[in-house]
């Protein structure tokens, strides 16, 4: 069967795989342990164009901005761990908007040092404490000033946070419009008015912190707004799709790396005098989880597919999204019963894999919110 990428597309997700194989997995327990950030690793990700292959040609990048790539170039990351393929993840991610509504002055300013060898880090700040599935209910506030506007409020589970360089952060202009006064802006930090709190414990993907921020009459200069006033909402939600496709195809790595770990345990672990594979009680979850991961892999081909065609795929985005965070919860729990003790143990990865697979049934939008959007494009109907 046709795999759909071309030549140069097949060698870049064989270069993640190797990337995952050699860079992350030796060092991804170690850095859930000590919960540092793995600068090392992203640089050395950076060195070999992970970072950029989806920044356009004209601002140093590799220009390849096909779902389809991401998606399974996300696979193998996933596979490799998680957190840190979150962390490589992270800029591309948190300057869509800017890509997608900025400027070309501002797309110069910031996009092109993101291909270098060590590119600056962002965070991508929506979420507040008030409200995380309902985005536009935020109450972060932007009034219009002279050359500016002044920031007040604050955001919670901003992924990178600790450590980013620039923000890409959501308030409204119009306190009660909802979506119709989100706007977005670029944050630096640094910028006077503008504090942090400490990283927040997280049970998985500890490799890839959050925090909460703060902004009391932060000023924000015009030339830092990203977009229309009122834009960003529109933006932003567009964005969540193609996310939402690549943390699918995350969970799918997640859950296949889980897969393989149990399935050669079952080949060697014996009891009652023959191999564990042979008791229906264990193949058959295995089968469960195998299936459960094909489904899922499917699911975000075909939402890739569709956007690389130009066509929508809010549903589809959404119900990969769906499928794959659960089939990955379901075969990293699937992989510790089968190693039993072994599994809740730290000698082996899946207690780790299992911990970082429920973030995926949160993050970008919960389960429960894929199910709303799935129902009412269901009930439209």
């Amino acid at each position: 069967m046709s795999t759909g990428l071309d030549e140069m597309e097949r060698e870049l997700v064989a270069l993640a795989h190797e990337f995952a194989e050699k860079e992350i997995r030796p060092v991804a327990a170690a850095y859930d342990q000590s919960e540092e950030y793995p600068w090392d690793v992203l640089h050395k990700a950076a060195d070999v164009g992970l970072t950029s292959y989806c920044f356009p040609e004209e601002y140093g990048g590799g220009g390849i901005h096909n779902l389809l790539v991401s998606a399974r170039i996300h696979e193998e990351l996933g596979w490799g761990d998680a957190g840190i393929a979150e962390v490589i993840d992270t800029n591309s991610f948190s300057t869509g908007p800017i890509l997608s509504m900025g400027s070309e002055e501002q797309k110069q300013r910031w996009i092109p040092p993101l291909c270098g060898p060590k590119p600056p880090t962002w965070a991508f700040a929506i979420t507040e404490p008030g409200c995380g599935s309902d985005a536009a209910a935020l109450t972060t506030n932007a009034r219009k000033v002279d050359d500016g506007y002044v920031l007040n409020g604050s955001k919670i589970w901003t992924s990178n946070a600790p450590v980013a360089d620039f923000y890409t952060v959501f308030a409204t202009v119009a306190p009660g419009t909802r979506a119709k006064g989100i706007t977005c802006f670029v944050v630096e930090r640094g910028d006077a008015g503008f504090t942090m709190g400490k990283p927040l414990p997280k049970m998985g993907q500890r490799a890839f912190p959050a925090a909460e921020l703060f902004f009391e009459d932060c000023f924000i200069r015009d030339d830092r707004r990203i977009g229309a006033e009122g834009q960003g909402f529109y933006g932003v939600m567009q964005w969540f799709e193609f996310v939402r496709t690549e943390l699918a195809a995350t969970s799918v790595g997640i859950g296949r790396a889980a897969l393989e770990v149990a399935v050669e345990y079952a080949k060697e672990r014996k009891a009652f005098g023959r191999p564990i594979h042979e008791f229906e009680a264990v193949s058959f979850r295995l089968v469960d989880a195998k299936l459960k991961l094909d489904q899922a892999r499917m699911m975000y081909e075909h939402a890739a597919r569709l956007a690389d065609a130009g066509k929508n795929y809010t549903v589809e985005a959404a119900a990969a999204k769906l499928t794959a965070s659960e089939a990955a919860v379901f075969a990293t729990h699937a992989a510790m019963q089968t190693l039993a003790s072994y599994g809740y143990s730290r000698e082996y990865p899946v207690e780790r894999w299992l911990r970082d697979a429920v973030l995926e049934e949160i993050q970008d939008g919960t389960s429960d919110i894929q199910r709303l959007v799935i129902a009412r494009s269901l009930f439209r109907q």
